[in-house]
């Protein structure tokens, strides 16, 4: 499920709309409200968008999250390098042994060696897939926890709904809150690993 996907769940539940049907909404933003003179320079719109991908990537949170998979990976990738130089190790020595042993005692040991590679071919790819998962559980459990930052930037901005920038066909740079909704964030959850846990 996209990253973006989840965020637009989640907006919907954080504003209590529902959603009418599954198409992409395409909508051009109304006439965004200028702030009069003496009022400040926040610029208030019903309407205002997002780049999920560049918020979560921006942030301290979703930063942290990155580096802690990216290490996760690496040491997998390690494994993995190490457990093929090993297997190959054997695979030769099998080999080399295979002039000494009977035609029936090497087939019943390259069988084995052949299943005990499948088998660890197997694992290796549960740990792989592991990862991906461990990677959307963070990013759904990082949008449940940016949720009521999101409609605190709604409510200040008077805003009704917030879009994904990317499904927008025509808008103003002054809706967009993304750069504004990092700094909330990185304000509020910083590193987000004391956040407490949001729930659905």
């Amino acid at each position: 499920m996209r990253l973006v996907a989840t965020l637009a769940v989640a907006l919907l539940l954080a504003t209590g709309a529902a959603a009418q049907d599954d198409d992409p909404i395409i909508t051009v933003e109304p006439p965004v409200q200028q702030p009069e003179p003496g009022q400040g320079s926040v610029v208030r719109s019903p309407v205002l968008t997002i780049d999920p991908e560049q918020m979560f990537s921006q942030s301290l949170y979703g930063q942290r999250m990155a580096d802690e998979l990216q290490a996760e990976t690496e040491a997998l990738a390690a494994e993995n390098r190490r457990i093929t130089e090993e297997l190959e190790t054997e695979e030769r020595a099998l080999t080399e042994r295979r002039r000494t042993m009977s035609p029936e005692d090497f087939r019943a040991e390259a069988e084995a060696f052949d299943e005990r590679v499948q088998e660890i071919r197997r694992t290796q790819d549960a740990k792989e897939r592991a990862l991906g998962q461990t990677l959307q559980e963070g990013q759904d459990q990082f949008l449940l926890a940016i949720r009521p930052l999101l409609g605190q930037l709604m409510a200040a901005r008077g805003a009704a709904v917030i879009l994904d920038r990317r499904d927008v066909i025509l808008g103003v740079g002054a809706i967009d809150v993304t750069a504004e909704a990092v700094q909330l964030i990185d304000s509020e959850l910083g590193t987000g690993e004391e956040a407490p846990v949001a729930e659905e």
